[in-house]
């Protein structure tokens, strides 16, 4: 399979036509090979309009939501990222000069993404989700969608910093831009998506009488 062919098949349908207009967005989107951050069985799929498997039942977020959120972030080359259960974004946002750490939950998962990460300079970390490695971030972001506002996420960003994620809690979800400031932090809705719900980050029923 060509997978060149297919990434610029890939940034041409389905990602200038969903309003991301950054270039330097669209040449990292062309240049990073998807195919490499899912299963080896499934390579073939890594171009579609499909949330493809990596591995332990972990999916990459389609290209077009993904780029979205990353031109929502309106990242800067020398900003420091975080990227949480997000490891295509976490190689996206290398390319266009930020310094980056990709936290993963599962070995499963780090095994398969990690050397793709660390060709291209990201730092990789495994760790439950709930407890982001690091502080002081100017971008967070995930290709997963949250059942509910993480704020353990949010308490890693610096003041001005931005966190991109789906919040979901039921069969349609929404892309919201969180921005941290000196008083408290604000919200904005960007789009419907409906990645697959992480599971550390959906919380525990709790039963009342």
């Amino acid at each position: 399979m060509d997978f060149a062919a297919a990434r610029k098949v890939m940034v041409d349908s389905q990602v200038r036509v969903n309003d991301v207009t950054d270039r330097g967005l669209q040449a990292a989107l062309s240049t990073v090979p998807r195919e490499r951050f899912c299963d080896p069985a499934r390579a073939f799929s890594a171009y579609g309009e499909v949330e493809v498997e990596i591995a332990a039942g972990r999916r990459l977020m389609q290209a077009r939501e993904v780029s979205k959120l990353i031109q929502a972030l309106d990242v800067r080359p020398g900003e420091t990222a975080l990227a949480l259960a997000a490891p295509y974004a976490a190689a996206v946002l290398a390319h266009l000069g930020l310094s980056v750490t990709a936290q993963e939950a599962e070995t499963a998962v780090l095994d398969l993404v990690g050397p793709p990460l660390e060709e291209v300079g990201v730092q990789t970390v495994c760790a439950p989700l709930t407890r982001p490695s690091g502080t002081a971030y100017d971008v967070i972001v995930s290709e997963g969608a949250v059942a509910t506002r993480p704020d353990a996420w949010l308490a890693a960003l610096k003041v001005g910093g931005r966190l991109a994620v789906v919040e979901r809690s039921g069969p349609n979800g929404r892309a919201v831009l969180y921005v941290k400031g000196r008083e408290g932090v604000s919200r904005r809705e960007l789009f419907d998506a409906a990645p697959p719900v992480l599971a550390e980050m959906t919380p525990a029923p709790s039963f009342a009488l």
